[in-house]
């Protein structure tokens, strides 16, 4: 609706300003529409999408996640930052395409095709073309071993028919569950992606992002700012290396040192397991003391100061984030149905193209 709304608006600007023969534009906008919903309508979810072709895809996923997760606690972590990262290239973004008939020209707002939730952060890289998972902000993505043990467990039972976005994005619910938080309903039917590049890695919301940056990460996704705290939650899970905090811990700015809005005591400590020349390729520490529990710790750390990412401590401020983080710290409930919310929201952002027979490459 709002692709429509965009395109109808500016041509109504552009017939007004240039005067663009009105044939040509009811042609234009005609094209759109159908375009529009015949991509919408190809790439719809569904709660029931494998009932009859597939029944038993939930379980034999969730069977696998569990055993993983008995052998590395790590898993539901990796799951879970797996599949964000997934869903966060290359989705509902701009940009302006100049349209020519003889003479006049005019402009119009057009929405990128939707990539989104498509499983191309599970391709390997090939040739001369160098996969998101090994972008810089993905080389430290593990457990994908999980997702091919899925699609093997799953080809099995239904050759053909799940799609590796929907298997990751199901190992991703299952991993919350499996860390002690809630579970939800997964909309299914996603196609996966025969497009993965390193370069568009940059579109990931950085941890050293400010809540500007971060607002308008998160709206070009369509998604609000409400979504943009709940799924920050997720930072209660897992482990981060030296290099996505060591901005806070040392040349912080012209004046400070370290980040004066980082408690001193985690300042200390943290700057004892990141030097300034530190040198060690794992260095880092847990996300949060509760690590491999999915709980609304994070909301706590993040009032007190002590939290890891720059892009943490900015929800604290705006008074609109800063009141949600206080009301996620005070309520586990609220967080939890926050949370579900907002990510059936971002994992239903949509844009794939088939169903791969290996997760690792296009068929």
């Amino acid at each position: 609706m709002l692709m429509h709304l965009s395109l109808i608006i500016n041509t109504l600007i552009s017939i007004f300003l240039f005067q663009i023969p009105m044939a040509f534009v009811v042609a234009l906008l005609f094209c759109s529409a159908i375009f529009f919903s015949s991509f919408s309508q190809g790439n719809a979810l569904s709660l029931n999408y494998y009932t009859k072709t597939c029944p038993d895809v939930e379980y034999v996923i969730a069977q696998v996640v569990r055993e993983a997760t008995m052998k590395d606690k790590t898993v539901p972590a990796a799951l879970l930052r797996m599949h964000f990262h997934d869903c966060f290239i290359r989705v509902i973004k701009y940009f302006h395409l100049i349209y020519g008939f003889f003479l006049f020209f005019f402009w119009a707002n057009l929405f990128d095709l939707l990539k989104g939730c498509d499983g191309s952060v599970l391709l390997n890289s090939k040739g001369g073309n160098k996969a998101e998972k090994d972008g810089p902000p993905n080389v430290s993505l593990h457990a994908f071993y999980v997702i091919d043990s899925a699609k093997k467990a799953v080809e099995a039972k239904c050759p053909g028919i799940v799609s590796c976005a929907d298997i990751l994005a199901l190992a991703a619910r299952d991993a919350v569950v499996l860390a002690g938080g809630p579970t939800w309903d997964v909309p299914k039917g996603r196609k996966d992606g025969r497009i993965s590049k390193a370069s568009e890695t940059v579109q990931l919301p950085a941890p050293t992002f400010n809540i500007s940056q971060l607002q308008q990460s998160f709206s070009q996704r369509g998604l609000s700012m409400e979504d943009l705290v709940a799924l920050s939650g997720g930072h209660t899970l897992g482990f981060s290396h030296c290099s996505s905090f060591q901005n806070r811990l040392h040349n912080f700015n012209s004046t400070h040192d370290i980040d004066p809005t980082l408690h001193p005591s985690i300042a200390a400590s943290l700057r004892s397991i990141c030097p300034i020349k530190n040198k060690a390729k794992n260095a880092g520490t847990n996300m949060d003391p509760s690590s491999a529990t999915f709980d609304n710790n994070y909301y706590k750390l993040t009032l007190q100061k002590k939290s890891l990412f720059s892009s943490d401590q900015a929800l604290l401020t705006i008074p609109k984030t800063k009141d949600l983080v206080s009301k996620y710290a005070s309520s586990k409930e609220a967080f939890n149905t926050a949370f579900v919310n907002s990510m059936i929201k971002m994992s239903s952002i949509t844009g794939g193209q088939e169903v791969r027979k290996d997760c690792r490459v296009v068929n």
